[in-house]
């Protein structure tokens, strides 16, 4: 069965981290498939990365939520099924069967302060794209049991597609972002917003001894996020032993990775968790915490710690920083459970799950 099928691909091109990282692997994996479908990309501008003649790219620039209003009823006439990668508001318009990406329920959680506006805009548009939707495709199992908690009407439709290590990432940087030593580091990613719990990671790292501090600065790599005051003053408090590289590319990401002393990620929730997955990929030894999805993806290659508990992130980095060779059997643990996970097989799930929904009746 040939089909035609609708992406919603502005997150490529519209955002550098996170959803546009997913979007942009995904959209990697299918071409590297040999298959028949064509692919038509709708965005309000076109990724500029080359991709075969499968691929279409359909621009228009109109604003949120008319955008999805006319993408949606333009990829309808066109398309035999939809998949939404950045919002939930196709399988509100569409009249083609709908496949939305469910990357986490963190705006159903006020503990882990999420962002005002996307927590509106989740909890207005998710439960009529759940009872809407063909399929819903979850980036993680810690995500569809949270979906179904939530939705249980969800439990039917929810298939999970793990993420993988984006090949990107293969190839590093011969430069590291100014101001960062050499080696030595303990690295922290991922955009300055609360749920990412640098704050208690911050007074964890003021409890080291001195010693560790001087050896192991902090370093924090990723663009400023929403309500970030207690982060920035955080960090601020370290003077010297904290450095802020802000957002970096992937090839200095990599190179980051490769050469920090330890990775610390306690996040309070993910979906998924991805620069986990990538820093085991790098053979970074890694911390993160004993949560939501993050396990799924650590499995035994990482040591985790309590994110709410700032005693049990300063237990687990003066453990690890003095401690070398446990370091050194973490690191080499890291790349064999890294590469159990792959964008290849994201890209099959999803498209098996695409060509199921779309054999269905149409809406």
């Amino acid at each position: 069965m040939t089909l035609t099928i609708a992406i919603d691909a502005r997150p490529a091109s519209d955002e550098g981290a996170g959803v546009g990282r997913v979007v942009r692997e995904l959209l990697r994996a299918l071409a590297r498939r040999d298959d028949d479908h064509r692919y038509r990309l709708y965005a309000r501008t076109a990724w500029p990365e080359p991709l075969d003649e499968r691929f279409s790219w359909h621009c228009n620039g109109s604003r949120d939520p008319l955008w999805h209003l006319r993408a949606s009823i333009v990829a309808s006439r066109a398309c035999d099924v939809f998949l939404a990668t950045g919002s939930y508001l196709p399988a509100w318009f569409a009249s083609v069967p709908v496949a939305p990406v469910v990357y986490d329920l963190v705006p159903f959680d006020r503990r882990l302060l999420p962002q005002r506006r996307a927590r509106r805009i989740a909890r207005l548009t998710l439960g009529p794209a759940v009872r809407r939707a063909d399929a819903l495709i979850c980036i993680s199992q810690a995500t569809a049991d949270d979906l179904v908690t939530h939705f249980p009407r969800a439990r039917d439709k929810t298939v999970v597609a793990l993420l993988g290590v984006a090949p990107v990432l293969a190839d590093a940087a011969t430069q590291l972002p100014a101001g960062v030593p050499d080696e030595g580091f303990v690295l922290a990613v991922g955009t300055l917003e609360p749920r990412k719990n640098l704050p208690r990671l911050v007074a964890a790292y003021e409890r080291l001894p001195e010693d560790l501090r001087a050896a192991h600065p902090l370093v924090v790599t990723g663009k400023l996020g929403w309500d970030a005051g207690e982060t920035l003053a955080a960090l601020d408090s370290l003077d010297d032993h904290a450095i802020r590289t802000g957002f970096v590319p992937d090839a200095q990401l990599a190179l980051l990775y490769r050469r920090c002393a330890l990775f610390a990620y306690p996040s309070l929730g993910e979906g998924f968790g991805l620069p986990v997955l990538e820093a085991l990929a790098a053979g970074a030894p890694v911390l993160t915490s004993n949560r939501s999805s993050l396990p799924e993806v650590g499995g035994e290659a990482v040591a985790y710690c309590d994110p709410t508990e700032t005693d049990s992130i300063a237990r687990e980095l003066e453990l690890l920083l003095r401690d070398p060779a446990r370091r050194a059997r973490m690191a080499a643990a890291g790349p064999p459970r890294a590469a159990g996970f792959s964008w290849d097989r994201t890209a099959q799930i999803v498209l098996e799950r695409l060509e199921r929904i779309a054999g269905g009746v149409r809406r």
